[in-house]
């Protein structure tokens, strides 16, 4: 049975956004996917009955379209984010005035439900310009929100994610991967459906208004070690290569400027350098999946079934011992 409550979701046709949409339309809700273009998001529909998924355009750096994808919305999740700025989707602009403009609005249009996707590591005191934007608007939503609830993902897996994939693909045409720093980094990813759950959890639990929960998975592997998953998996077996951090800042301006031509793709940026040289874990005493009820899924169940398109010989093809 339908609910009354629309909620509104920027940037619901994302990765992440498709799972958050699932798990509010299975839950009842009637979801409003806010995207600067929903011509591309039609598919969006079917993840509700007839009439439950709305799509409407929505631009952070225009009010007006946020006022109007929040009439009559009884709660409101911001997803918005990038990896890579590119034109005018600047981490500053959407991390943080993105934020502040829907809390805002939201404010003053009497909702008081809002749940802000951020990031494990962000951080006023940061090097990492995304990190820090993160930071700055979690911090604006708490100021006109203050019964906000913040989750903090880790690293976020599952079919379309933009980590296992892009490191999948690259093995096919590369002899070696780099590891950056020697590969020690600790990362513990969570998955999709568990975040997009997270956010349907956050909504209902009354304690769960003002606070803060990281998101890890139940695993915590070192950059190095997800390399080796990743290899065997789509057997393919390549070099690591350890690369101090100082060649991977010439790696990453290289890869900044090729990145910048029509078409090509950015391998790593300097900034997600600088959020390599820290660990991406759930902090020592933090809430998190748990204290919303939720077991999480593991990388081992859920990754394989989509890396397999990278094998030599495809997915029905054995792979050897």
């Amino acid at each position: 049975m339908l609910r009354d409550e629309i909620i509104t979701v920027f940037g619901g046709s994302g990765f992440v956004g498709r799972h958050v949409v699932r798990a509010l339309a299975k839950a009842g809700y009637r979801v409003r996917v806010a995207s600067r273009r929903p011509h591309l998001a039609q598919d969006l529909r079917v993840m509700g009955v007839v009439g439950q998924v709305q799509l409407v355009q929505a631009n952070l750096r225009v009010p007006a379209s946020v006022e109007r994808a929040l009439d009559g919305a009884a709660g409101v999740v911001n997803l918005v984010g990038v990896l890579n700025e590119g034109g005018r989707q600047t981490f500053t602009r959407l991390h943080a005035l993105g934020a502040k403009t829907i809390a805002d609005t939201a404010a003053a249009m009497g909702i008081e439900r809002m749940i802000q996707v951020s990031a494990i590591g962000a951080s006023d005191d940061s090097a990492s310009r995304y990190a820090h934007t993160k930071a700055e608007g979690e911090a604006s939503v708490l100021a006109a929100l203050p019964q906000a609830t913040i989750l903090r993902p880790s690293i976020v897996f599952g079919t379309e994610d933009g980590f296992f994939n892009r490191f999948g693909a690259m093995a096919r045409f590369v002899p070696a991967l780099p590891l950056f720093g020697g590969g020690k980094t600790r990362f513990q990813p969570v998955f999709a459906g568990d975040v997009g759950k997270a956010v349907l959890a956050a909504f209902e639990r009354s304690d769960a208004r003002g606070e803060t929960y990281e998101l890890g998975g139940p695993g915590i592997y070192t950059f190095e070690e997800l390399m080796r998953f990743i290899l065997a998996e789509i057997d393919r077996p390549r070099l690591l290569l350890p690369l101090p951090w100082t060649i991977g800042k010439v790696i990453a301006t290289i890869s900044e400027l090729v990145g910048a031509l029509p078409l090509m793709p950015t391998l790593i940026t300097n900034d997600q350098l600088v959020q390599l040289k820290s660990d991406n874990v759930v902090s020592d005493g933090a809430k998190g999946l748990s204290d919303l009820g939720i077991v999480g899924e593991t990388v081992e169940a859920i990754v394989p079934s989509y890396l397999v398109r990278y094998r030599r010989y495809g997915q029905f093809h054995e792979r050897e011992a």
